[in-house]
């Protein structure tokens, strides 16, 4: 049986009526007669259009919010044109809840309406499925193997020559969000819009989304090594792009291995509940901010790390495929009348 997902169109249907072919959909195979299909719009137009259109709606949603919830606060609009940066500091949590509606209409609910316009099958199509245990532990295993890499390759990028304004730029982007990170959040608040909304809305689109349409137009792989450049390119980091790439590719894999996005989910919600952790370790530790973004990782740890992640990843691949042949043997046992037993 073929491990990748294609399109094809199945005996005894019309012959406008197209499939996707997917392993993990339990012999469903999902239909693709949504407008956009049946427009006849190529996958990777669609790839850059539901881009274009989420980063556009959660910056604009995200800005608007924003000013509007400061407006109400009676911040004057010369405190907002002089002192922003001080202004956004002590509004921390309605900039936190600005981010959270903007990456909730601004990512999540576009990547399900346009779902809905390639397949009424919208959840198998976004791989919003279940899957087996043993992969999301795995996966989150792998996370803390690749912690280090990730770390190493961070700071190796950050010590390649670039402008002084992107310098000023990623600059401004971290004092931010460590001065965030400061604040005095509840636990429940802060992992909630700082670590779930994230993990949940930036993965449908990402790894649902735009993952499935860039997996037609390129193939697997190359499906998931765009899915996880444009995870890293997304943040705005310029030399933070290859080890945020990198985590993308790793959510992007487990994503297709596992033919589910809730590992890719955990996963993204465990980085960011670990940078949480650091920042509150920040606040009652004086300096330790400044330790932890300095902290030089030893290459002699990166290395086993890296070795762990690939015996993980191998691990990962192997659960997968014996939970697709448990599946595919399931599907085929008789039940007590004789006929096939219902797999939905």
């Amino acid at each position: 049986m073929s491990q990748s997902d294609h399109t094809s169109d199945l005996p005894n249907t019309p012959p406008s009526e197209v499939f996707l072919s997917d392993n993990w959909s339990r012999g469903r195979p999902i239909p693709l007669a949504g407008r956009l299909e049946k427009s006849g719009f190529p996958p990777w137009l669609t790839v850059f259009a539901g881009l274009i259109l989420a980063f556009v709606l959660f910056q604009g949603i995200s800005l608007v919010v924003t000013f509007a919830l400061l407006i109400m606060k009676d911040v004057s609009l010369t405190d907002l044109t002089t002192q922003l940066d001080v202004v956004l500091e002590e509004n921390a949590r309605e900039l936190m809840v600005a981010n959270t509606i903007g990456q909730v209409f601004g990512l999540l609910i576009p990547a399900i309406l346009f779902a809905r316009l390639h397949s009424r099958n919208h959840s198998d199509f976004l791989r919003l499925r279940s899957t087996d245990v043993r992969i999301v532990v795995l996966s989150v295993i792998g996370l803390l193997a690749l912690v280090p890499v990730i770390h190493w390759i961070g700071l190796m990028s950050e010590s390649l020559p670039r402008p002084q304004s992107i310098r000023d730029f990623e600059q401004a982007q971290m004092d931010l969000i460590e001065r965030i990170l400061l604040q005095d959040f509840s636990v429940t608040f802060a992992l909630s819009v700082m670590a779930l909304t994230p993990a949940i809305c930036e993965e449908i689109l990402f790894r649902g989304y735009i993952q499935r349409q860039a997996e037609r137009s390129m193939g697997i792989w190359g499906g998931i090594a765009f899915s996880g450049l444009i995870f890293g390119l997304y943040h705005l980091r310029p030399t933070q792009a290859i080890p945020l790439g990198l985590l993308g590719v790793y959510l992007a894999y487990i994503t297709w291995r596992s033919g589910s996005i809730i590992p890719a989910i955990v996963v993204h919600f465990a980085n960011n509940a670990f940078a949480i952790a650091v920042g509150r370790y920040a606040q009652t530790e004086a300096g330790s901010a400044l330790d932890v973004e300095s902290f030089q990782i030893p290459f002699s740890i990166v290395i086993p790390a890296a070795l762990i992640l690939a015996i993980i990843i191998f691990g990962i691949d192997k659960t997968a495929k014996l939970v697709l042949k448990e599946n595919s043997i399931n599907q085929r046992i008789p039940d007590v009348s004789g006929e096939g037993r219902q797999t939905d």
